[in-house]
């Protein structure tokens, strides 16, 4: 290959287009709405879905510790986004702290696998939103038709089949909303998500409080359930592909970092808000599971809405708190797929304005958001949301965001090196541990994944490679 594929951005320059101007996107969020964006996209899915799937399927009651072990490494990735978004605070995330440590070509396919992250994020959480919201109206007397109630296709031993649905209606009518919402403008998104960060965390705690009178402890044991004879069911392995699975819950402090070109003060906000909201989710999660799971037999939560099955368990004891958890989830979830969608949009628009993706993605509306990347981002995410099942997306936007986030600390080391003299307005402390910690957690739950994941990872990226090649690397202004 020759070194033109490897030219990397000016971060000299980038450290002082970034200080002059924010490039069309208008810098309006303060450290409050970062931390609020931050726990707006962590504390959704992963409590008010995959938890009851990740028990069921992989950890049991010890999915506890799946998310401690994805907790430390998302806090030591942390560190390292923190220094990087203080350091270089531009839009696009890993792709443009790739793009000025590794150079064009590496900076590509790690904004290849973000879109992946982002994109199948947003489906996941959709299809989730999707089973409380039909949970709330069949309490209501309202049915969803079938046809319409469910993703089109599901994923047996045999391959993929058609479910005899023709599409997940509700699915996809949440991401046209959120998609509106963001139009609207970034002031407007982040004070919606404010308001229904509140709610969310009100009623998590709610449930936590109330739930803990209502656990058997017997639905304990054993803590860990014996390993089934297959990698990854039940057992120590077990827990790793638990941590593995649930680690995209964590995804949101990657999408704060998506917001820097749109923070007022980054190099002193971005690092409180990705840490602070880290810290405070992963408390949540813990508190969560081990009520969930003290409430509800492991093997009953293999559903899409398991909270709404805990209440359900108890009956009239926590039955008033039924709609109010169900609404809870609902609001919750639809403030992750907001800050999703505000993430995947400003990478479109990030990879778009190098060059590599067509230029329409970088265009700006009057209102200071990226306008075609975001309706782009809507209808892809709301036809694969309608169409594949939670568990084969789950999986998918795990493997996307655990390499990302193991690039990132990686970066951080080849960074200290070759740019050392650059003002760092917050730095990762014992640099030679936490990164390599980050990128060892994150390299580990990667290998726990199954064999069918990897494959569709090889599949996108080898698509990734002939978009690069036939049009990115062409059309880049750094090659021009």
């Amino acid at each position: 290959m020759s070194n033109t594929l490897f030219r990397k951005k000016d971060i000299t320059a980038m450290l002082r287009d970034a200080g002059s101007t924010s490039g069309g996107l208008k810098r309006t969020l303060t450290a409050t709405n970062l931390v609020a964006l931050g726990i707006g996209a962590i504390v959704g899915t992963g409590i008010f879905v995959l938890t009851g799937q990740a028990a069921a399927q992989y950890a049991g009651p010890a999915l506890t510790v799946s998310f401690v072990i994805s907790a430390l490494g998302c806090i030591f990735a942390g560190f390292c986004y923190a220094e990087f978004a203080a350091m270089i605070p531009v839009s696009g995330s890993v792709y443009s702290y790739s793009y000025a440590t590794m150079g064009e070509f590496l900076a590509w396919f790690i904004g290849w696998d973000l879109i992946l992250e982002y994109l199948f994020a947003c489906s996941t959480v959709a299809v989730g939103w999707s089973g409380y919201m039909q949970s709330l109206l069949s309490g209501w007397g309202i049915d969803v038709p079938p046809q319409l109630a469910q993703s089109t296709l599901a994923h047996t031993g045999d391959g993929w089949v058609w479910t005899g649905s023709i599409i997940n209606f509700p699915a996809v009518c949440i991401v046209a909303v959120i998609t509106v919402l963001l139009l609207g403008g970034i002031r407007q998104s982040a004070w919606v998500n404010n308001v229904i960060v509140a709610i969310k965390v009100l009623v998590i705690l709610l449930f936590v409080g109330f739930g803990l009178s209502y656990i058997d402890t017997a639905n304990w044991t054993p803590y860990i359930p014996e390993n089934t004879g297959t990698f990854g069911e039940f057992g120590f392995s077990g827990i790793l592909r638990g941590a593995a699975v649930v680690f995209f819950a964590y995804l949101g402090f990657d999408t704060l970092s998506t917001a820097a070109q749109e923070t007022r003060n980054p190099q002193r906000d971005m690092p409180r808000g990705i840490l602070i909201s880290l810290i405070v989710c992963a408390l949540l999660y813990v508190a969560v599971t081990a009520v969930l799971t003290g409430i509800v037999n492991y093997t009953e939560l293999n559903v899409d809405a398991p909270i709404a099955v805990a209440i359900d368990k108890v009956g009239k004891g926590l039955a008033w708190m039924s709609p109010f958890i169900k609404l809870g989830a609902i609001a919750g979830i639809s403030s992750v797929i907001l800050v999703m969608m505000m993430g995947q949009s400003r990478i479109y628009y990030a990879i778009s304005r190098d060059g590599l993706l067509p230029r329409l993605f970088a265009k700006v509306s009057r209102r200071g958001t990226p306008q075609n990347a975001t309706i782009f981002a809507g209808i892809v995410t709301g036809i694969i949301a309608g169409l594949l099942p939670l568990s084969a997306l789950s999986e998918l936007v795990s493997i996307g965001t655990l390499m990302a986030f193991a690039i990132v600390c990686i970066s951080v080391i080849i960074l200290r090196r070759t740019h050392a003299h650059l003002v760092r307005p917050f730095k990762v402390p014992f640099v030679w541990v936490i990164p390599p910690l980050g990128a060892f957690f994150c390299i580990l739950q990667m290998a726990s994944l199954p064999g069918a994941t990897w494959m569709r990872l090889i599949i996108w990226t080898l698509a990734g490679f002939v978009i690069y090649f036939t049009y990115g690397r062409k059309h880049s202004l750094l090659k021009k």
